[in-house]
């Protein structure tokens, strides 16, 4: 029995694809040009995404050393103001609720002017 060879009975002078007949071989080409372009257009978003994303690292890291400097200077203007205060809780008490009594009366006054002219 003798076995089919390669490209029989196709017409002779048609194997330009490395001994294939062109009808199936052309067809798997196209087919993989197809998925390389798709893939290719894909890995072009996701570098231009994975740029994107470097992008906006960069700009948050920015962000976040300011918010630092920013949180730093709150926290030292914080530690003078208690310093204050413990210097201010150490001297005599008579002296702030003599302050906190005429700071009363004189909202109270305020207060009361108001509702005196209404």
């Amino acid at each position: 029995m003798r076995r089919a060879g390669l490209g029989e009975g196709v017409p002779p002078g048609n194997y330009g694809n490395y001994g294939y007949p062109n009808s199936g071989y052309s067809a798997c080409e196209e087919e993989n040009e197809r998925l390389t372009e798709s893939l290719r257009n894909k890995v072009t978003a996701i570098k231009s995404l994975s740029i994107e994303i470097g992008h906006e690292v960069k700009h948050q890291n920015k962000l976040l050393a300011e918010m630092d400097s920013e949180f730093d200077s709150t926290t030292g203007f914080l530690g003078k103001t208690m310093g204050k205060l413990k210097i201010l809780s150490r001297g005599s008490q008579t002296k702030l609720l003599c302050y906190m009594m005429l700071f009363s009366l004189f909202v109270f006054f305020v207060i009361y002017w108001i509702i005196k002219l209404r």
